[in-house]
């Protein structure tokens, strides 16, 4: 099979990726953690669908997208190529977009309303499946985030949970931006601790098992208060340059 990526590119995906690992498996053995208790997710958006190939090629199994018109092009894409990643949508996700994506997501982070979620499990229902989720919550209540407020988030999941085409896998959040280093880490503590308190309330406990939180600035103070997933662009590809909008 002839991929679109180079040998180089390859080589310099491979490195970063396996530098990031290694900093997850110091902030790992520092909080008293199993490294295999946290999933590496290498966040492709922006970049041509040659530098998604090169990552799973070199070991990255799971790959997110922010967009819905990016994600489905390169998941056809791999599906051309036989390559089978796990997908992850973590970008604001509109109501008309859902019936695009469908069958094609390994997860959903960023579900950060119950109309969304009915949407999401309409869809997913006629098509004949279960979509794994997560609610995106805001636990800083910075006004430039989406999510569920703390308070929101236990009524939400209780109307959630009697949808019958989703399964609300856990919780998703995004830190502030960040003046200096660990800054980000009190928003992940509550962030754990709101976790913890819906996992006992959850219908399924045991599959409330995802905290995704953690990106190239913060993702070591991610782990160290209890992720199990982190969502890494730029320290795996690069630095983006974004199209004019």
């Amino acid at each position: 099979m002839e991929y679109d990526f180079s040998e180089e590119l390859l080589a310099t995906i491979k490195e970063r990726a396996d530098k990031v690992r290694s900093n997850i498996a110091e902030a790992c053995k520092a909080a008293g953690r199993d490294v295999n208790d946290v999933t590496l997710i290498g966040v492709s958006k922006v970049f041509p669908v040659e530098y998604a190939e090169a990552a799973f090629v070199g070991g990255l199994k799971d790959l997110a997208e922010n967009k819905v018109q990016e994600l489905v092009p390169k998941e056809e894409r791999f599906q051309e190529l036989d390559l089978h990643p796990n997908w992850h949508l973590i970008g604001t996700l509109q109501k008309n977009k859902v019936k695009y994506i469908i069958g094609k997501t390994h997860l959903i982070h960023s579900v950060n309303t119950v109309d969304l979620a009915r949407e999401i499990s309409k869809r997913s229902e006629a098509a004949g499946l279960v979509t794994d989720i997560l609610l995106q919550v805001n636990v800083s209540g910075e006004e430039s985030k989406h999510g569920f407020a703390t308070e929101e988030a236990a009524p939400a999941l209780c109307d959630i949970s009697d949808l019958a085409g989703v399964r609300v896998r856990g919780l998703m959040t995004m830190a502030p931006i960040q003046t200096y280093p660990g800054e980000a880490a009190p928003v992940f503590a509550k962030t754990k601790e709101l976790f913890d308190a819906l996992k006992g309330q959850s219908k399924e406990p045991k599959s409330f098992d995802v905290l995704s939180m953690g990106m190239s600035q913060d993702y070591v103070y991610a782990v160290k208060e209890g992720c199990t997933h982190v969502r890494i662009g730029t320290d795996i590809f690069g630095k983006r340059n974004y199209p004019n909008p």
